[in-house]
């Protein structure tokens, strides 16, 4: 009986797209930011809402509702955008990330997760880590460094770099 047997634990953002819940490890999430003016940019992909300013730095976007296959919804006062630093084959790039609504930060054990569901969800299982359970209530856990191909994340920053 060593330290070898404690358990992993890891903290989550949890959030709303329609009636899902989903979560964020929050090593990923930069800061959550009120609902603001997003920027079109013509030829960015569909899932693609455009960029805002941040600090003076332009970051792109992502409608994850439009991503995920899911129906457009209207924005309410509780529609935020996540910002999130995203890895994909070595490259960070900081996305933002729009969701219905924001809940709260929860730690999670690793006993408390199980495999993403083959079936029953609108997402890609590649795009999960797993399900969680948190408070009676499951969780789909994003894995948001899969979320996005490199081809994906290059058509988006070739077209930032056109408007420049």
């Amino acid at each position: 009986m060593g330290t070898m047997e404690a358990k992993k634990t890891s903290q989550y953002l949890s959030f709303k797209l329609g009636e899902e819940v989903f979560a964020l490890d929050i090593s990923k999430v930069r800061e959550v930011l009120e609902y603001t003016e997003i920027t079109r940019i013509p030829r960015m992909p569909d899932f693609m809402s455009g960029v805002i300013n941040l600090r003076g730095g332009v970051v792109p976007v992502v409608d994850l509702r439009a991503k995920f296959g899911m129906p457009a919804a209207e924005r309410t006062i509780n529609t935020c955008i996540i910002i999130t630093e995203v890895e994909v084959e070595g490259a960070q790039t900081v996305i933002g990330a729009m969701a219905d609504s924001v809940s709260e930060v929860f730690d999670l054990d690793a006993s408390q997760v199980e495999p993403p569901p083959s079936i029953g969800s609108q997402v890609r299982a590649d795009f999960l880590r797993g399900m969680g359970k948190h408070d009676d209530q499951f969780l789909l856990l994003l894995d948001i460094d899969n979320v996005f191909s490199l081809a994906e994340l290059s058509s988006i920053s070739e077209t930032g770099a056109d408007t420049a």
